[in-house]
């Protein structure tokens, strides 16, 4: 009897080592530590996946730890990457039209941000994906604001004649347009940048002020509330073609998995925002609101600016413009 059950336990312990053999892997890369929501959306999808049992694995690479933050798109459009949660902007070079995905005040809030994510406007986006072998499993867009190490910045005059860092090319247009002198940097060089007396001024998202600690060199911030100028779209991604070579079964998985971390991702990104604002309240810094006529103003002035070259750089730039700028 023994060995007639040792017999079976070895024939199940052949037949599961087979089954995962035969599983299929996919490899997800991104630049965030394992705290950040942009993995815990990519850990949702793999562990929804998993528990689906469609013979499919997820394995995440975080950290940079499989390719640099701004170098993924193009392994992922070959085939050479699976899956990655990327700033669709960072691709801007391959596909210049994603630059409009951090583009001052074309989202103005985050329920915005997920109607822009369901519109034609998006649609176009994922026209060009496809030409790249591309497709998105989930939306997201995260938000940003200001901060100012002597003043609080709610409109363009605040930052007339301020040595100010902003996220990306789009930003710094605009500053520029508001009479700001302009410092690129990357956000981890905010800090050491506002405690040497080199910046005045930053720009970025919710997350980053938090997590790079500028509470601790700013005397007012400005966070991203009922409305926001900074917004960057950031998808989960795969390769299309490695979606279509996955089974009906596994491709449902994904597809299942994927709505549920879309949800999760729409819900954080309105938390971060408001955790950020108390993080800076306990660290005595004064919090300013934007008001909609701020809004407007910096948009006007995008629209003279970072809107206008957009349009002058990119072939289709108006049409996509004007499709984002339909979504009410």
């Amino acid at each position: 009897m023994k060995l007639v059950l040792k017999g079976a336990v070895a024939a199940l312990a052949v037949v599961a080592a087979t089954s995962m053999a035969n599983a299929t892997e996919l490899r997800l890369s991104h630049q965030w530590s394992n705290k950040d929501v942009r993995h815990q959306v990519a850990q949702i999808v793999a562990d929804e996946v998993a528990a689906a049992d469609v013979d499919l694995e997820i394995k995440i690479y975080g950290s940079k730890s499989l390719f640099k933050p701004r170098e993924q798109y193009k392994p992922l459009s070959r085939g050479q990457l699976d899956m990655t949660v990327l700033p669709l902007s960072y691709a801007g070079g391959q596909q210049p039209a994603y630059n409009l995905t951090l583009m001052p005040g074309l989202v103005k809030n985050h329920d915005h941000a997920a109607r822009l994510s369901q519109s034609p406007f998006m649609e176009a986006l994922e026209a060009k994906m496809a030409e790249d072998d591309v497709m998105v499993l989930v939306h997201g867009y995260l938000a940003g604001g200001f901060a100012g190490k002597e003043k609080c910045i709610t409109k363009p005059d605040d930052v007339k004649g301020l040595q100010t860092r902003a996220a990306g090319k789009s930003f710094e247009q605009m500053l520029a347009g508001a009479g700001a002198s302009i410092a690129s940097m990357a956000s981890s060089e905010i800090y050491n940048a506002m405690q040497t007396g080199v910046l005045q001024a930053a720009n970025t998202s919710s997350s980053s002020f938090v997590s790079y600690r500028i509470y601790e060199q700013v005397k007012c911030y400005t966070p991203a509330g009922d409305v926001a100028l900074w917004f960057m779209y950031q998808p989960l991604l795969i390769n299309k073609s490695t979606f279509e070579g996955l089974t009906e079964a596994q491709q449902t998985a994904l597809l299942e998995a994927s709505k549920k971390a879309e949800a999760f991702y729409l819900t954080e990104a309105k938390k971060q925002d408001a955790a950020s604002v108390d993080v800076f309240k306990e660290a005595g810094v004064e919090i300013a609101e934007m008001s909609p006529e701020d809004f407007e103003a910096w948009r006007a002035l995008a629209m003279e600016t970072s809107y206008k070259k957009f349009v002058e750089e990119v072939p289709d730039g108006q049409d996509l413009l004007d499709k984002a700028l339909a979504v009410e």
